[in-house]
């Protein structure tokens, strides 16, 4: 019988190990991505104090359309840098989670850049 890893486990696994080197700070926070099947999310994090600062997903009430596409991972992205810069946050640090930079995280970073934010 042919064994399937789990592709979710790999994932975090990769995550922690990327986690390990990187933190968010006061002057850079840390943008961390999460993406499910149905929905992407998105939050910037002072790991110092163990805060989010400001997060954006399709969950929320006002987002209209389907949450799994690249056009929807991009309105995550702009409206997480609308938010980020009324907050006073310019720099951050890109966790992609353990994500491959492909599709959906990568589109979200192209609008978190084109709405202001710098990483």
């Amino acid at each position: 019988m042919v064994s399937r890893k789990d592709s979710n486990i790999a994932r975090r696994k990769r995550h922690f190990r990327v986690r390990n080197k990187i933190s968010g700070t006061a002057e850079r926070p840390r943008l961390a991505v999460y993406r499910s099947n149905a929905h992407i999310y998105a939050q910037i994090i002072d790991d110092v104090k163990g805060v989010t600062l400001v997060s954006a997903s399709t969950v929320e009430a006002g987002f209209e359309g389907l949450g799994s596409n690249k056009a929807a991972a991009k309105k995550v992205g702009a409206t997480i840098a609308q938010r980020a810069v009324a907050a006073g946050i310019e720099n951050v640090v890109f966790d992609r989670g353990g994500y491959i930079y492909h599709g959906r995280v990568s589109e979200l970073a192209a609008g978190a850049r084109e709405g202001g934010l710098k990483f």
